[in-house]
């Protein structure tokens, strides 16, 4: 697999993660093991998880951490409707990060599919 700083997946997760920590930067103190946490985590997760998988010896293995990337990218996108509905976050600011997440989602996705010709013919 390539660099994963070449996928445009990878810059796209990476970009939504820097975000993410600035927006919550702003969020209640008594947060910061809670939602703060859980938040930056996930985000930080989806890019780790593509880098982890390039890493990897094999298109099935690439396979598996784009999947979990894609379930970090899931449970984001749930963390920030939390944030809005609790407050914390704008709305204009939680539609804005959400179609990034769901872009993202889309992204890993088809990047998953495909791998899949590519793991048929192994």
């Amino acid at each position: 697999m390539e660099d994963f700083k070449d996928l445009k997946v990878w810059q796209k997760a990476h970009a939504l993660t820097v975000e993410v920590y600035e927006r919550t930067r702003a969020f209640p103190r008594d947060e910061i093991y809670g939602l703060t946490s859980q938040l930056r985590r996930s985000a930080a997760s989806i890019g780790a998880n593509i880098a982890e998988g390039c890493g990897r010896r094999s298109d099935a293995e690439m396979k598996r951490f784009l999947q979990i990337a894609r379930g970090s990218a899931n449970e984001l996108e749930y963390h920030l409707l939390l944030a809005k509905d609790l407050r914390f976050l704008a709305v204009s600011d939680f539609a804005i990060l959400e179609e990034k997440a769901l872009e993202i989602q889309r992204m890993l996705a088809s990047l998953v599919q495909r791998l899949n010709p590519v793991l048929a013919r192994s």
